[in-house]
């Protein structure tokens, strides 16, 4: 079969992008250390985001994937240096070898928007120099290690300027992130937490880094369109060279169709075998999972409605009178289709998991196969959350809610 011959159904390009992600089938054997790692490095990047009413979502896609699974190994891979931290998606967990694609925009963060306020770092530049005298002199530091001076009350729009500083301090690469605890950063100087590198020996053009990630992301969501290959890294305009019609004809991409779709799609020529298995429709989805708002899958809107029919909206930032679904919606993933969301939240002190809403889409076909597929992962997710007791409050199915309840308070270990 040649290069431009390949052809596949929607289903099975989900099932491709879903193999590629990890997430087509449940994991053969418990997880060790190194497949959290493994597991960050075929994702490119773990997005990492501090709302907790359930797992924090890096934890929360890991277990997606793993099942479950000490947090500590997590924060342990970023101490070793094995992981470092910076602005990707959004703010990422990533592999310390792609630490050089990320090189360039610390050398000139001007294009980061928000994340590097130039105005504001000249006008504060002798404070900025006393937090960078202060680690120098005193070793890695949190935030809270500085007294505010300001006034100010705090928040999240009011940050004192010391937290300012070191955030300057990160996005320009002059200190990295060494160790989190309680999921706060502590920061360091780059030379101390990645002494290896040398911006002489191993900065790369900046064309070949952009080729690179380009490459990366189409490889991590196993079959992509041209415009959904941007947001993966939350990139730019390729450079002419750059652009996926030209990988294809240096043969470093694989264009093809699917079914309901005018636009080519891409696959790297790492997921060759899965593209073939998937266009002789043999892979097949098995798993159901709870995933995180976060989590690539679902992380660009347009995306998951182009790829999964999945109108997704986070609505955590919504005012509660004008939430449809709730305040942090789990998409749930079943046998290859985003089938529901569910609100959730963990009483851990009470050792509940409760799901407060659950919400099937429509056209999902209620069974006793589903209830059962959906009770286990539930109970799984509880349980990773410490959570003995499962409570559902609400389901926006009637015929869904008298099953799951049944298996949830009588079946159920």
């Amino acid at each position: 079969m040649s290069a431009t011959d390949f052809h596949l159904t929607l289903s099975s390009a989900r099932a491709l992008h879903l193999a590629a992600q990890g997430l087509l089938n449940p994991a053969l054997r418990k997880a060790g250390k190194l497949d959290v790692l493994a597991c960050i490095r075929n994702m490119s990047a773990l997005q990492i985001d501090t709302i907790s009413v359930v797992a924090r979502s890096p934890y929360l896609v890991l277990w997606s994937r793993l099942g479950n699974y000490p947090h500590a190994w997590l924060h342990e891979l970023l101490e070793e240096g094995h992981l470092f931290e910076y602005w990707s998606h959004e703010a990422c967990f990533l592999p310390i070898e792609d630490y050089g694609l990320y090189r360039h925009q610390m050398v000139s963060p001007q294009g980061l928007g928000w994340k590097y306020n130039h105005k504001w770092l000249k006008e504060n530049a002798v404070q900025v120099d006393t937090v960078r005298q202060h680690i120098h002199a005193n070793g890695a530091s949190r935030s809270a290690d500085f007294e505010r001076t300001d006034g100010k009350s705090g928040g999240w729009w009011e940050w004192k300027p010391e937290k300012r500083s070191l955030e300057v301090l990160f996005t320009t690469g002059e200190v990295m992130v060494a160790k989190r605890h309680n999921f706060q950063r502590i920061y360091d100087l780059r030379e101390r937490v990645h002494p290896k590198w040398n911006d002489k020996k191993h900065l790369k053009p900046i064309l070949h880094c952009e080729r690179t990630q380009i490459l990366q992301s189409v490889r991590a969501l196993g079959i992509c369109k041209a415009n959904w290959i941007s947001d993966y890294f939350r990139m730019g305009k390729p450079d002419i060279n750059n652009q996926p019609a030209q990988l294809v004809r240096e043969g470093l991409l694989i264009p093809v169709t699917v079914d309901q779709h005018d636009a080519l799609f891409y696959v790297h020529p790492d997921r060759r075998d899965l593209l073939e298995r998937a266009s002789e429709n043999k892979l097949k989805a098995t798993t159901t999972r709870i995933l995180s708002p976060f989590d690539p899958v679902v992380w660009d809107r347009k995306r998951a409605i182009d790829l999964f029919d999945f109108d997704y909206k986070l609505e955590c930032y919504t005012p509660a009178p004008k939430r449809r679904y709730g305040y942090f919606t789990l998409p749930i993933l079943r046998r290859g289709v985003l089938i529901g969301r569910m609100d959730a939240k963990a009483h851990r002190k009470q050792g509940i998991l409760e799901v407060k809403a659950l919400h099937l889409e429509p056209g999902v076909r209620v069974s006793q196969s589903l209830a059962t597929d959906l009770a286990k992962t539930l109970r799984e997710f509880a349980l990773w959350h410490e959570c003995n007791d499962l409570q559902l409050t609400w389901s926006n199915s009637s015929e869904l809610t008298p099953l799951l309840q049944a298996l949830i308070q009588g079946v159920l270990p």
